[in-house]
């Protein structure tokens, strides 16, 4: 069984899945073979990020850690700044509702986790020596009183899917680029775009959107 931070980003790549299932139904030839590409892409690497944010094979360590919440143009993640001895390095990590309550604090970990008082936080990919671009924002040095159920709120479903809807606004574009190069109807465009639409929001999910 997946762990629960995990189970978001699983989850949206099932959708994207069955939407592309559900509408090979309806395809000619060429549509089926342009879904079975996108269900192959999502599937492969789905699969990579998740069992490499699992993945072991290293020995924890004794490390400080604070969360920084990143906003980028749609972009919105969460990292950790680890010094581990006197290097440092930032570490995007998928989002679980105890960051909204880390403050700078000693934890073990590894390249691809880190563990706080109980709580798993996974890598959502590699990480890096220098600082995320775009707007830092640091947790506060001490726990709001309302961390707990601010971060219980940020991690309902519909709150993370309308914030990676956000990057689904390009989907109506890929709809008419698909009618242009392939032709179709209004029924063409709209499977198109739903395609588009749910791949956009697997993409952000899988990228570790943070919906704090």
């Amino acid at each position: 069984m997946l762990p629960p931070a995990l189970r978001y980003p699983a989850g949206t790549a099932i959708g994207a899945v069955a939407i592309c299932l559900a509408l090979a139904f309806f395809g000619n030839a060429d549509e089926i073979a342009v879904l079975a590409v996108v269900v192959l892409i999502v599937a492969v690497w789905t699969t990579v990020r998740l069992v490499g944010a699992r993945s072991g094979g290293e020995t924890p360590r004794a490390i400080q850690v604070r969360r920084i919440r990143q906003q980028h143009r749609l972009v919105s993640r969460s990292w950790l700044e680890v010094r581990d001895g006197g290097r440092a390095y930032w570490l995007p990590v998928y989002f679980d509702p105890a960051l909204v309550a880390l403050t700078a604090t000693p934890a073990s970990g590894t390249s691809r986790s880190v563990d706080w008082n109980g709580h798993r936080f996974f890598a959502a990919g590699r990480s890096r020596s220098t600082e995320p671009v775009g707007r830092l924002i640091d947790n506060p040095s001490r726990i709001a009183p309302d961390a707990v159920v601010r971060g219980v709120a940020a991690n309902r479903v519909g709150r993370r899917l309308l914030l990676d809807a956000q990057s689904a606004v390009g989907a109506p574009l890929v709809g008419f680029m698909w009618v242009f190069v392939a032709g179709g109807g209004i029924g063409a465009f709209a499977g198109a775009t739903a395609v588009g639409a749910a791949a956009a929001i697997w993409w952000s999910a899988i990228g570790g959107s943070d919906p704090s």
